[in-house]
């Protein structure tokens, strides 16, 4: 059974007046969203600038409840109920007064959770993480890489089996980039929660994902549904192969 499932989902945002009109206008975001997605899945939304990737991130974590149409998680429908999700915005939102271990322990400490206990099951993890021994560290003196990675635990210690990460990657260079796609699928592959992967970067998403869902500009719908039929784990020999370019050309077509 699927554990995300999105049908016919429509989102409308409503925009101020400007000059001199008196009434709000409705901006529509998303038209006609539907897809699904299977337990322990990596998917990736890929599309460009502005036709509804994030939005539709905000609806799946349940921030916002002003659609049309539906969406299940877990059988939930997400209009009666929000279903606890690991969500993570592009930015790593450390907070620079707190060491890296306090910013770790953020979710279970708004839960009311025991925080010694916590930071005993967190310690194993931050050498998985590529953080040990920096747990004492603000975030001024971690490199851009070492904060998203304490990022991704944060956002792996929030309740709930669903990751949405929105270009999590997205502000780092090159070759820290590449390292961090690397890094995630290890990790991934050890927890295998499920994962929806928003991206601008095609290769990141093919190398990445076991599907690539392609959207079309605003308002955004799903254009395109692609399998990536590359075995697990992933190597970097695939970039150059022609089944990889073959991927890229009928995503790029999709784009067009």
């Amino acid at each position: 059974m699927e554990q995300i499932l999105a049908e016919n989902v429509i989102k409308y945002y409503t925009v101020a007046p400007e000059n001199g009109k008196k009434l709000n206008e409705r901006l529509l975001v998303l038209s006609g969203v539907s897809f699904k997605v299977e337990r322990n899945e990596f998917v990736s939304i890929l599309g460009p600038s502005g036709c509804g990737k994030s939005t539709l991130l905000r609806l799946l974590a349940g921030l916002d409840r002003d659609y049309e149409g539906s969406i299940h998680v877990d059988g939930t429908d997400l209009k009666e109920k929000r279903v606890p999700v690991c969500y993570m915005l592009q930015k790593d939102y450390l907070m620079p007064w707190r060491t890296l271990m306090e910013n770790v322990l953020l979710p279970a400490e708004i839960e009311g959770a025991d925080l010694k206990k916590e930071a005993e099951l967190i310690r194993p993890m931050l050498k998985e993480f590529g953080l040990e021994e920096f747990e004492n560290y603000r975030p001024h003196a971690l490199s851009g890489g070492m904060r998203q990675r304490a990022a991704l635990l944060r956002t792996y210690r929030m309740r709930g089996d669903i990751m949405l990460l929105d270009e999590p990657f997205g502000a780092l260079d090159e070759i820290t980039r590449i390292q961090m796609q690397d890094w995630l699928l290890d990790v991934w592959e050890r927890y295998r929660k499920t994962v929806l992967f928003v991206t601008h970067n095609i290769d990141e998403a093919v190398f990445l994902s076991d599907r690539v869902l392609v959207m079309s500009p605003r308002p955004g719908r799903i254009v395109k549904d692609i399998r990536i039929d590359f075995p697990r784990p992933r190597s970097r020999d695939m970039l150059l192969s022609s089944q990889f370019l073959g991927y890229k050309g009928e995503i790029l077509s999709s784009l067009e």
